[in-house]
Parts: C-alpha cells; sequence; structure tokens
C-alpha cells in the first residue's frame, strides 16, 4: 500500500458482531476482528487528544485501537449442585467506539526542498527510475515521488521529491502542509537553488534564506536537519554567469555550494559521493 485512499472513502469501519449464545451449552459466536490496512509511515492520532496511539514505521506492525465488548454470561454459568436451572444471566457489554486521526508521512533517507521550477523532479528522475511529471510551470508535483539512488558500494538511499515551496507555506499556503509534513521524515536534505530564474525580487541567497525561514516556523527541530546546498541548471548561459558570485557568497556564510546540470548530466557524481559520506555519518 502506498496511500490512505481505501480509508478516505470509507472512513466509517465496524467490527463484526458476536452471536447470541444458544441451548446445550454452547457459547455465542465471536465477532470477527476488523483490521485495517495502513501503509508504512502512517501516524494514528486520537482524534480528541491529539496523542499519538502509533506510528507504524516497519512492515507488519499491528496495534489494536479499539477493543470488543465482554461476551454476556448464560444461565449455564451459573449453575450449582442446589441450583441446576437458575434463572440467572448477565448481558454483554457494547464494544469501543473511538475516532481516529491517520495521516501518512513518507520515510525517506533524502528529501529534495525548494521554491517550485528548481529542478527537483528532474534530478529525482535522473538519479533514480522515477518518473515524476516534469513541466516548466510552478506546482509540477502535486504529491511526494519517492526514488531508490544507487550510492557506491552497492548501497541504496531513499529520495523524495516534496512539492515546491513558496512563502507562508508553514500557514498553508500553496502545497506548503504537503511539503512540510513528509520533510520531517527525512534524514538529510538536499536544498536546490535555480541560478536561472530572473524573476524580480529573486536571489539565490534570498531563496535560501526564505525556504530556511519556511522550515523553522514549522519546527525548531526540522530547521537544524543537516542540508547539501546544490547549484541547479548550470547548463543555462546565466546559470554560468551567476555561478562566481554565488558560489562566493554561500562560502562566505559557510556553506559548500555543488553546482550541478541535470541535463547534461554534470556535477552528479559528485552530489552522490555527497549523499553517501553524508549518510554514512548520520
Amino acid at each position: 500500500m502506498r496511500t490512505l485512499l481505501d480509508l478516505h472513502y470509507h472512513p466509517l469501519n465496524f467490527a463484526a458482531r458476536g452471536a447470541h449464545g444458544k441451548g446445550k451449552d454452547m457459547h455465542g459466536k465471536r465477532g470477527k476482528d476488523l483490521v485495517i490496512r495502513v501503509p508504512v509511515g502512517t501516524i494514528c492520532k486520537d482524534a480528541d487528544t491529539d496523542e499519538v496511539v502509533w506510528d507504524f514505521q516497519h512492515e507488519g506492525e499491528c496495534v489494536v485501537v479499539a477493543h470488543g465488548g465482554r461476551g454476556g454470561k448464560g444461565n449455564a454459568h451459573f449453575a450449582t449442585a442446589t441450583n441446576r436451572a437458575p434463572r440467572q444471566a448477565t448481558p454483554g457489554t457494547p464494544g469501543e467506539e473511538r475516532g481516529l486521526l491517520v495521516e501518512l508521512k513518507l520515510l525517506a533517507d533524502v528529501g529534495l526542498v525548494g521554491f517550485p521550477n528548481a529542478g527537483k523532479s528532474t534530478l529525482l528522475s535522473c538519479l533514480s527510475a522515477a518518473k515524476p511529471k516534469i513541466a516548466d510551470y510552478p506546482f509540477t508535483t502535486l504529491t511526494p515521488h519517492l526514488g531508490v539512488v544507487p550510492l557506491a558500494d552497492y548501497d541504496t538511499c531513499v529520495i523524495a521529491d516534496i512539492p515546491g515551496l513558496i512563502p507562508g507555506a508553514h500557514e498553508g499556503k500553496g502545497l506548503g502542509l504537503d511539503f512540510l509534513k513528509h520533510v520531517e521524515r527525512t534524514r538529510l536534505l538536499v536544498h536546490l537553488l535555480d541560478l536561472s530564474t530572473q524573476e524580480e525580487g529573486r536571489a539565490p541567497w534570498a531563496d535560501f534564506v526564505a525556504l530556511n525561514h519556511e522550515l523553522a516556523c514549522f519546527s525548531a527541530a526540522l530547521a537544524q536537519r543537516p542540508q547539501i546546498v546544490v547549484a541547479t541548471k548550470m547548463d543555462l548561459p546565466i546559470a554560468q554567469q551567476r555561478w562566481p558570485e554565488v558560489q562566493q557568497l554561500f562560502t562566505a556564510h559557510g556553506y559548500d555550494i555543488l553546482p550541478i546540470s541535470a541535463a547534461t548530466g554534470a556535477g552528479l557524481q559528485a552530489l552522490l559521493t555527497r549523499l553517501a559520506t553524508s549518510l554514512k555519518q548520520l
């Protein structure tokens, strides 16, 4: 399973009822358990208290979220040597009823983050067999995509292409909440900066600061997540012209920025080497 679509269309779920006891000292049939399948990465919370009931991080995990009621006792239970036909019985009790919030957060080693059209989907398609939608308009990626990327020594990592960010994402603007909740599960961020953008008021360093501000507003822990800063679309003349100034600016602030071009493949091997090294250290 990869989505919560089944629960979306069937939000009310009931376990089967048990049966009444019968004559000849027979017990009533037990109600069959209701098992709801969810994908790995699902968080189950109590709808009233927002308390986390369970965080499914491994395949095969199972948790009971609502217990069935206890069965009643028939008159045979109260029979004694002196009272062989008692007219006494107890009713069964109803099962638990519970409201739950179920949320899916992808599990990935690396999250690709950046403004819309920074080249995240293109990079994922070059590094893995994933085929996300690629186009030259904002918010091409509407849901996160996962790709398995081969590293050195037969090792692999899972990279998530996260929907693009705009200022105000932590307040739900654009696809902000979709973006931020999935980034929480990653161990390492690859921060993509488009050096070819010519929009008024946009600059690589300003984009970098704005995105990190959104991360910090959503979660202080997320703002401290290790990052690899990458300059994209270096095959374009405008990006090549900006590169010396951008490199000097980021170096002055303590960031070792990597130049890449997904179109020509330049710099991709250096990025994979950096990913492998960083993940081993983490």
